[in-house]
């Protein structure tokens, strides 16, 4: 009889009027709006019916929120962690798509790939993959076989530690589109020790 797995569960925070606005957030710290607290409250159940043991998550307020709504169905104790927080986006954080585009294009392009190695000022793609995954292994390690750990965090942050995590170069990242706000990922951890996608994107919708 096969083992159980231990699995991680990525959560994404729900939104804010800065991601209904088009304006990137980055590390800035926007709280959430009323559509996000509604998405919050809707995919708690979700995430609870999936039997978390260890909560972790991002300090920055759309996470906290969204860890606050997890919080009061399940009454696990999070943990908030400042690696967990989206990518850094340098100078072009607060700006909207369309004045960045403005500003630069050929940026804005790349941007718009999913290539942010060269924003002035922000994070590599490997800085951001070192700090999250850190964290994703101290979850591992907190739980046993069967049980699963939840990290809440941001959509390109998780997009680009999950890559590494499963060992594919970084990039790969970029032919995933992004994750819906309460969207998540679940990672499994294989007899052989080596993990895998078992879901991307799901929402209380779907998993309903």
């Amino acid at each position: 009889m096969a083992e159980p797995e231990r699995r991680l569960v990525l959560l994404r925070h729900g939104r804010t009027e800065w991601n209904a606005s088009q304006r990137i957030q980055g590390q800035l710290d926007p709280e959430l709006d009323e559509t996000g607290l509604a998405q919050a409250r809707a995919v708690a159940p979700a995430i609870a019916a999936l039997g978390p043991v260890v909560l972790l998550s991002s300090d920055l307020q759309r996470a906290r929120q969204t860890t606050d709504q997890v919080v009061a169905v399940t009454g696990l104790t999070p943990t908030y962690d400042e690696r967990l927080r989206e990518c850094f986006l340098g100078e072009r954080q607060g700006l909207t798509h369309e004045e960045y585009a403005a500003l630069d294009p050929a940026e804005y392009a790349r941007f718009r790939a999913g290539d942010w190695d060269d924003i002035p000022g922000a994070e590599t793609q490997a800085q951001v993959a070192e700090r999250f995954t850190a964290v994703m292994k101290e979850a591992a390690a907190a739980i046993e076989p069967g049980q699963t750990a939840l990290v809440v965090a941001h959509g390109a942050a998780i997009r680009t530690a999950m890559a590494a995590w499963l060992g594919w170069p970084i990039d790969w990242a970029q032919d995933f589109r992004a994750l819906a706000n309460c969207g998540w990922v679940e990672l499994v951890e294989r007899a052989s020790g080596r993990w895998a996608i078992a879901a991307y994107n799901r929402t209380a919708t779907s998993a309903g």
